[in-house]
């Protein structure tokens, strides 16, 4: 009779036993997102993380890091005098985008870890500068002197200085300057210097040191500013595949 107790606990302990198995695969659940050119199905621990959690994290790799607004470049003279004509309506259209983006960007829930949690603040703060630089640009194109109190005076004064300043000599020579350096890294540095002649000879001129100055020299420096570097950017997209237990990728070939 004891053996047969004996050998009925065992038969049951093995039951219990293999109860126990289905229960942790059962945890985890099928999660689809698409990457820059992969489909990519992953299952990660629902006792671990949660869906909306995993979603936030996931727009803030593949939607909110990059350029958030869409505004039009200004290279040409016809592109400078239709945002100096219509400077409203462009304020108006990136206030738009600013307040529907932000509202979405401001409600994301993301993964309670350090990397996620840095990862979102340095989202928001970018979102914030983008959207500055845009609207003091706009503002800029029609009135240079607006610059002057430019949220990155501290960082891109000399750019700054340059176009705010009413003496236009000063200017001049700073586009002269930012031209020079500028050819040094093209394969052509003869022809950019030669089409800055020709609109150095301009009627127009000043419009065209503007166009420089505004649109490349000072916002390349105040972009730079803000924007994560590259090289920091590679870790977090492995990070995120190591949330799933299993990943499957399904990748073009480019």
């Amino acid at each position: 009779m004891k053996k047969m107790m004996i050998g009925l606990c065992s038969a049951l302990s093995v039951i219990v036993l293999g109860q126990k198995k289905p229960s942790k695969v059962s945890n985890l659940t099928a999660y689809s997102y698409q990457t820059f050119n992969c489909d990519n199905k992953g299952y990660f621990d629902a006792a671990k993380y949660e869906k909306e959690e995993i979603d936030g994290v996931n727009k803030l790799l593949y939607k909110f890091n990059g350029v958030h607004f869409d505004t039009n470049p200004i290279f040409k003279l016809s592109s400078l005098e239709e945002v100096r004509k219509n400077k409203e309506a462009h304020l108006e259209n990136l206030e738009k985008q600013y307040q529907e983006k932000k509202e979405e960007l401001y409600s994301l829930k993301v993964i309670d870890l350090p990397v996620w949690k840095n990862l979102y603040e340095n989202a928001i703060q970018t979102f914030e500068n983008e959207y500055e630089l845009n609207k003091e640009e706009i503002m800029a194109f029609s009135d240079p002197s607006t610059l002057k109190n430019s949220k990155f005076y501290n960082t891109c004064k000399e750019p700054i200085d340059a176009i705010s300043s009413p003496d236009r000599e000063k200017m001049f020579e700073a586009w002269k300057n930012f031209t020079e350096l500028k050819s040094k890294n093209n394969a052509d540095p003869k022809g950019v210097m030669a089409r800055f002649d020709l609109k150095m000879n301009d009627p127009q001129k000043e419009d065209y040191a503007l166009i420089d100055l505004i649109g490349l020299s000072f916002h390349n420096c105040a972009n730079s500013s803000f924007r994560q570097k590259r090289e920091d950017e590679g870790t977090v997209y492995k990070d995120f595949d190591k949330i799933f237990m299993k990943l499957k990728k399904n990748c073009e070939e480019l």
